[in-house]
């Protein structure tokens, strides 16, 4: 699973060769509804009652103190971008500088609840389809930067862990997911992305 996270070339959601130029360029993905969970451990048992596997770095982040979920039910407009679509021409780009340009065209990071979340409600996901929460990095135990992936390789659905180092590298055709013009959806204001940037 993990050299597909590295070599999978996911199909690109848009049709078009143009650069998307503002967050209206961008239709939304899907709309999901936030459960209200009791806690984090609410969260993952929901995952282990419907079937849904959690790889190891994702368990972490999911018990670490840096995830919270919400008290409050509410919708989630998510969109679904590519470092191509957002017009880079290389083969990899890093995740501090995707945040930079989503942050620029108007769209939030993702909450990381938004992760397991999504994963209990996309059972329909197609094989081979890693989906990369554009969140702001939770430290595990030992001090890696992770963030979530809503992934089907194969094996059946699962809610993954990987690199979330501003400088990981990140295939121009893998996708990454939003937030739209939805503040309570929001990790922090966007000043969170800019700040994901390197020095």
């Amino acid at each position: 699973m993990q050299n597909e996270l590295r070599l999978k070339k996911a199909p690109v959601a848009r049709g078009q060769d143009v650069p998307v130029r503002s967050a209206a360029d961008i239709p939304v993905w899907k709309t999901i509804t936030l459960q209200a969970f009791a806690s984090s451990f609410a969260l993952r048992n929901a995952l282990d009652a419907k079937g849904c596997k959690v790889g190891g770095l994702a368990a972490e982040i999911l018990a670490r103190p840096a995830f919270v979920v919400s008290t409050t039910r509410q919708d989630v407009r998510l969109v679904a971008v590519s470092a191509a679509e957002l017009g880079f021409g290389t083969d990899t780009v890093t995740l501090g500088v995707i945040y930079a340009r989503v942050q620029q065209l108007g769209l939030g990071l993702a909450a990381a609840e938004i992760g397991p979340q999504l994963r209990l409600q996309y059972f329909d996901q197609p094989m081979g389809e890693f989906l990369i929460i554009g969140m702001k990095p939770i430290k595990t135990w030992s001090g890696e930067q992770v963030v979530l992936n809503v992934a089907n390789g194969g094996a059946g659905l699962i809610l993954i862990g990987q690199d979330g180092r501003p400088d990981a590298e990140i295939s121009a055709t893998s996708r990454l997911l939003f937030v739209r013009s939805d503040p309570a959806a929001l990790a922090d204001p966007p000043r969170e992305a800019a700040a994901f940037l390197p020095p």
